[in-house]
């Protein structure tokens, strides 16, 4: 039955967009009775009844019990059926992956988080293959069937088109779109999302952005990205690759940018430049906990977790190298607070695990460079699903592509 549920629904008759609408409304409100339905889309109860009872059919709607109502007449309520489907998502990062399956009323019911693959940008083709080894094997441990899971939401750094599925920054090494290549080894629907825009919509509907409508998400991990919420909903562009603040020409400088532009932000604005920032200055011989953790021979040694884990132990060196990283972030994001005007910044990534050591500096640099009318009011805050916001905002991902209308 939700085999033949899935395929109205992709079929775009007036009767799937309905549904759809109804199944939005009860993610909205849990539940309602038909009079209520009838009443926000302007249906008659008869035609709304007729909907619900064709979705209890398919196990997708269920009864949740009796309530009183201002009449004191006891009516039905109607909601989301749980364990009708399953939505999974998947989180790629520089060295690791997070996978979460979350059922059809958007409580996660499984996660795995931090599973080491190989570095994405150096070995594209052997990190898939351990990305879909790890995807399949979390799916059979869920005790779930293929058939059973809805939707997956593959969330990717770098350039990707989602109305496309293709990755242009990794896993271009394929004519066929990545989301199709997934969809095929994993044997389940699988789409593709920007990880900055899965990371704000998680924290839009389970985290800090919860009923904001204009935010900044900034992605501060390996490399450097932004989500956009305006109006309450995520901009994508014209092509959905929007966001891409990481390779603004910030900088007169010779480092090459992974993009093989030079000068980018990114270069002296994320993970990999506060890797090759403290592995400079500890090769010049200045002193930090780091050296006695790791065997610096390169850039590489330095993990981002290492440069955390120092932060938090509070290493001088690598404070300072974080003032200096957040005050340059925070003279850009200025100029975004001057021209999107939003209710809220969030600081997101890997690197926002840092909280004050990264927030301060780009909040002083945010109120030495905005004007002051514009930012007045806007909160500059840390991310509250931390490095969980991308698989979370991944499943839900997952969800919302099913249901758009």
């Amino acid at each position: 039955m939700l085999t033949t549920f899935l395929q109205e629904l992709a079929n775009g008759t007036r009767n799937a967009q309905l549904k759809k609408r109804i199944i939005n409304l009860f993610i909205s409100n849990i539940s309602s009775p038909i009079p209520e339905l009838a009443k926000e889309l302007g249906l008659s109860v008869p035609t709304v009844t007729k909907l619900v009872n064709e979705m209890k059919e398919a196990g997708v709607v269920a009864e949740h019990g009796k309530m009183g109502n201002k009449t004191g007449r006891r009516s039905c309520y109607y909601g989301l059926n749980p364990s009708s489907g399953y939505f999974m998502g998947i989180d790629i990062n520089h060295e690791h992956v997070n996978m979460a399956l979350m059922n059809f009323s958007g409580e996660l019911i499984d996660e795995l988080l931090y599973e080491p693959i190989p570095n994405i940008y150096q070995h594209g083709n052997e990190a898939l293959d351990a990305i879909v080894k790890i995807a399949n094997a979390f799916l059979e441990d869920s005790g779930k069937n293929r058939d059973q899971i809805m939707n997956a939401c593959l969330s990717v750094p770098g350039r990707v088109n989602p109305r496309t599925g293709y990755s242009f920054s990794i896993f271009s090494f394929s004519e066929i779109p990545i989301s199709e290549t997934m969809s095929e080894r994993l044997g389940i629907p699988v789409v593709i999302e920007n990880d900055s825009r899965c990371m704000t919509y998680g924290e839009f509907l389970r985290g800090v952005a919860s009923g904001k409508k204009n935010v900044l998400f900034i992605n501060l991990s390996w490399g450097l990205g932004l989500g956009m919420l305006i109006d309450g909903n995520l901009y994508e562009g014209q092509n959905g690759l929007a966001g891409e603040l990481g390779h603004i020409p910030a900088f007169d400088n010779e480092i090459i940018c992974h993009c093989g532009k030079k000068g980018c932000l990114e270069t002296e604005v994320s993970g990999r430049a506060i890797q090759q920032i403290l592995f400079k200055k500890m090769k010049e011989g200045e002193n930090s906990i780091l050296s006695e953790v790791v065997k610096i021979e390169s850039p590489d040694d330095l993990t981002l977790e290492a440069v955390i884990s120092a932060v938090e132990r509070e290493d001088l060196l690598c404070i300072e190298t974080f003032e200096n990283v957040g005050g340059k972030l925070g003279k850009w994001i200025a100029g975004l607070i001057n021209i999107f005007n939003p209710q809220q910044v969030i600081i997101g990534g890997s690197l926002s695990r840092t909280n004050e050591y990264l927030r301060q500096p780009v909040q002083l640099a945010i109120n030495k460079y905005t004007l002051r009318l514009v930012s007045q009011g806007c909160k500059v805050v840390c991310s509250k699903l931390g490095e969980r916001a991308g698989v979370v905002g991944a499943s839900l991902m997952a969800r919302n592509r099913l249901l758009m209308e």
